[in-house]
């Protein structure tokens, strides 16, 4: 299995937030498993030259090096299968875009989109407040804009 440090910049790329933060315990499980699926991940039969990674004990990151095999529609329903899977072994939500996490201080704090907006107009979070951009959907970008500013971000909105 492959970090996603390794991928190429253009590797798809899926960042699923966690509602919560992981203990080291669920976190050295979950790299367990996620290093299982991505080893036996495949479209039509040929492997995926992936990567599984979980970064500040809350985000799944999930890329796959298209080159070589693309994804299919039923090898993305797979991860979803298993990211659902992880859901129900560890009491988390991976799937709520609703959720902002955000740098306060060294600490990641998160609130839901609408708590956020008025975070800004009470100043506790500012244009310079650095935001998680889990839209992004390339190595490319995951690099240069999944840690920005609110100023540099959708969130500004």
């Amino acid at each position: 299995m492959s970090s996603i440090q390794n991928m190429p910049l253009d590797a798809r790329l899926w960042v699923y937030q966690s509602n919560r933060e992981l203990s080291t315990e669920e976190v050295n499980s979950i790299q367990k498993s996620g290093k299982q699926f991505i080893d036996g991940w495949e479209a039509h039969g040929a492997s995926l030259k992936a990567s599984f990674d979980l970064l500040y004990n809350r985000f799944v990151i999930i890329a796959v090096d298209e080159k070589q095999t693309a994804a299919s529609g039923c090898s993305v329903d797979a991860s979803v299968r298993f990211l659902k899977q992880l859901e129900v072994d560890y009491n988390l939500n991976l799937f709520d875009r609703l959720q902002v996490a955000y740098f306060d201080e060294d600490l990641i704090k998160v609130c839901k989109l609408n708590d956020f907006g008025v975070l800004l107009k009470q100043n506790i979070v500012n244009e310079n407040t650095v935001v998680f951009n889990n839209m992004v959907t390339n190595k490319s970008d995951f690099d240069k804009s999944w840690k920005v500013p609110v100023k540099l971000s959708w969130h500004n909105r």
